[in-house]
């Protein structure tokens, strides 16, 4: 019996140090945050992939400034001939040599195509600036993202603190009544009441820790982390100074960094070169051609000759398509009211963000005064729960008055504590609209 005892405590201290060994805790700040992110992130990566395309079709684009060489090589079996006279009478056999071979060396260098070539390049470069903009957005929306879930973990994280010194509290004024009662001064029913709010303070305890276990999951997850990694906030992150501009100093940030800004005016520029390139269709094209041939037999003379013939030639070629006067004018019309079209959705972005802008200061400030009055009712609720409590031990105030100075102290503490979280919160939200996370 007492080896299956020891047997039995064994396994459970092995069971506890595999749980201790799995449960890894990293104390993280947001810096460290941003970077683990940046590498590990599986939305950014896929715009890093989508930026490395673009830059292949960058280079694609700019080789279409070399030179075009076609090379062709042909053997062939030549049957008989046939001839006639023009109304198909006196038919006549001509011996073919029947061995044909054809071999062509072409080459051409475009040296002016309307800027078509130009225009491509240079959309090839917008398309390449459109994608590492797209991943600086991406990169700005994760760590805002980030920055969500880890102010939440920290402020449930003090929620929790408060709760448990509000519980350690309830605890002291129970067994305080609990002494009391010995001596006849207080009711059962009073206890009774203030074991039921301790009740409802574990309750909710325990309702914010599960709160923690998803936030600390989606951190987790979104970062490439250990399952079983639990993430600690920075403890000083509350104590940094907060460094506030002004409203014109945001709406420069904004106007320099914003990333929609810098996107639309991407479009803008965008659109302007395909009109330009459809501009280009109505213009000639010019380029420098040379070439290099060997055929054989020789056809163009009766009988056959079965010789090689070789010959070279270089000059300039020009190509002109008549049909774009007619055919491309409304295309061309389509492309310039597409740039107005992405010139006032430029407009339409710029006021967007100057109100995100000015609502996210208003609100900024609205934290800081928010702050204050809720360090005023901590102070307030404060000496409210001990002029009660002082009053309760002398009989002078009733049990409620009790209950409701202790509701009093635990929504102010943790109102203090939202209040600290959202002035952090809205200042990161300032830098995610003004894209400098």
């Amino acid at each position: 019996m007492s080896k299956k005892k020891r047997l039995i405590g064994l396994l459970c201290i092995a069971v506890l140090c595999s749980q201790c060994l799995c449960a890894q805790t990293r104390q993280m700040g947001i810096e460290e945050l941003f970077r683990l992110a940046d590498g590990q992130s599986q939305s950014i990566q896929a715009y890093k992939t989508g930026t490395e395309a673009a830059r292949e079709a960058l280079k694609a684009a700019k080789a279409q400034r070399l030179p075009d060489v076609n090379a062709s090589l042909s053997a062939s079996y030549w049957g008989n001939g046939k001839l006639w006279d023009r109304d198909f009478g006196n038919s006549m056999t001509v011996d073919m040599p029947h061995f044909g071979n054809n071999f062509a060396l072409e080459a051409q260098q475009v040296i002016y195509a309307g800027g078509a070539i130009s225009s491509g390049i240079r959309q090839a470069e917008l398309g390449t600036l459109l994608a590492e903009l797209d991943l600086q957005k991406n990169v700005q929306e994760i760590r805002f993202l980030l920055v969500g879930h880890y102010l939440n973990l920290y402020k449930l994280d003090n929620q929790i603190r408060v709760l448990e010194k509000n519980m350690e509290l309830t605890e002291e004024v129970i067994a305080n009544m609990k002494a009391r009662r010995e001596q006849g001064t207080v009711l059962k029913n009073d206890i009774t009441r203030y074991e039921l709010q301790k009740e409802q303070l574990n309750l909710q305890l325990s309702r914010v820790k599960d709160a923690r276990k998803i936030a600390n999951h989606q951190l987790v997850t979104t970062l490439h982390l250990p399952e079983n990694t639990e993430i600690s906030p920075d403890t000083s992150l509350l104590e940094r100074q907060i460094l506030t501009l002004t409203e014109e100093e945001w709406q420069d940030l904004a106007e320099g960094n914003n990333i929609l800004l810098r996107q639309s005016q991407a479009a803008v520029r965008m659109n302007e070169q395909k009109v330009k390139q459809e501009r280009s269709e109505r213009l000639p094209h010019i380029s420098l051609v040379a070439a290099e041939h060997l055929d054989g037999p020789i056809t163009i003379e009766v009988p056959v000759l079965d010789n090689n013939f070789n010959y070279w030639y270089i000059g300039v070629g020009i190509k002109y398509n008549f049909s774009s006067l007619f055919k491309n004018n409304r295309k061309l019309k389509q492309a310039r009211l597409n740039v107005r079209q992405a010139q006032e959705r430029h407009q339409l972005v710029q006021e967007q963000v100057e109100n995100a802008v000015q609502e996210g200061y208003v609100n900024f400030l609205t934290a800081f005064t928010n702050l204050r009055t809720q360090e005023n009712s901590v102070r307030l609720a404060d000496e409210n729960y001990s002029v009660t409590d002082n009053r309760y031990q002398n009989g002078m105030a009733l049990l409620t008055d009790m209950l409701d100075a202790s509701n009093m102290k635990l929504s102010a503490d943790l109102g203090l504590v939202n209040a600290r979280i959202n002035i952090l919160y809205n200042y990161y939200t300032m830098k995610y609209i003004t894209h400098t996370l």
